[in-house]
């Protein structure tokens, strides 16, 4: 092969795997995918999409769905290892990627194993094992000794090399089910969501030559998110701590205006203001006349007065 003829046939090679990554998934996807995550040492199921899987890792499956999940590329859904290998793939790819413990949760660091005063604990968290919060970190009880607990402040998967099994199903247009693949994401459930177009008027302010300003007003269009916020996501940690985050990251991936949480309150409940303040009084309260009630109080304020003195 000639000199020509290899630079021409490196040049087409070229082109062919320029738009191969054209074509390939990028920073900025929505990505359906199924997966699993193992420990590498001991093969140990810690997540996954599949409910055969989790059975069969006795996971209870009554407590989570086990579906496959949206993901954002570049939003921090997935390891950095795994993202490199999603960037540039396409629909029907499929593997394991290796992920080491300073790309998964951390080296397991010694120095976070503290000793503290076992009153920081609650009674009733005071076992070996018990998920503890002191002094807004979260850690687990090792030990407790008379007024002293042991607390480990790792990660309690640091130091684990991970095995991420996965297979990409489909790519994600949809706003509306990229956002609540989002919410999914981060709080393991996916709420009911729509997004509108609303027209709003804007005013602003122009200033002319002679420097007298005038206002001016014109119609934007905006769009909107909507959230149907269920008891179960109200009451999430993550949701009730790192709303506003949520919220600006999914404004910014979906290029939103605003983001509307919309608040479902169920019947069926206390049966009404008496039944949550206790009958205001008691049985019955409800028919009392409030003026005649206080005409029937046989109260004299010179005698309060005077007993107050005398005290």
């Amino acid at each position: 092969m000639s000199d020509q003829e290899q630079a021409d046939a490196a040049e087409e090679a070229e082109e062919t795997e320029t738009e191969t990554d054209a074509d390939g998934l990028e920073d900025g996807d929505f990505v359906r995918v199924a997966y699993t995550i193992r420990t590498a040492d001991d093969d140990r199921v810690i997540d996954t999409t599949d409910k055969e899987t989790a059975e069969d890792a006795e996971i209870d499956v009554d407590e989570y769905e086990f579906e496959p999940r949206i993901i954002a590329l570049g939003a921090g859904h997935v390891f950095p290892s795994v993202e490199e290998a999603f960037i540039g793939g396409t629909v029907g790819d499929e593997g394991t990627v290796d992920v080491p413990a300073e790309d998964a949760f951390g080296e397991y660091d010694p120095d976070e194993v503290e000793t503290v005063k076992a009153d920081k604990i609650p009674e009733d968290s005071r076992y070996p094992g018990a998920q503890v919060q002191i002094d807004n970190q979260q850690g687990h009880l090792e030990t407790i000794i008379g007024g002293r607990a042991r607390v480990d402040f790792n990660h309690p998967l640091a130091g684990e090399d991970l095995e991420y099994e996965y297979e990409i199903l489909e790519v994600i247009d949809d706003r509306e089910e990229q956002a609540s693949g989002m919410l999914g994401m981060y709080l393991q459930e996916a709420p009911e969501v729509r997004i509108e177009t609303e027209t709003e008027e804007e005013e602003t302010v122009t200033e002319d030559d002679d420097g007298e300003e005038t206002v001016e007003t014109e119609e934007v269009e905006k769009d909107v998110l909507y959230v149907t916020a269920t008891q179960a996501m109200q009451m999430n940690q993550q949701w009730m701590f790192q709303k506003q985050q949520i919220a600006q990251d999914l404004m910014d991936r979906l290029d939103l205006d605003r983001v509307v949480i919309e608040e479902v309150i169920e019947g069926g409940g206390m049966g009404g203001l008496g039944g949550m303040m206790g009958g205001m009084g008691g049985a019955g309260a409800g028919d009392v006349d409030i003026e005649e009630a206080l005409e029937d109080v046989d109260v004299d304020a010179d005698e309060i007065v005077d007993e107050i003195d005398e005290e």
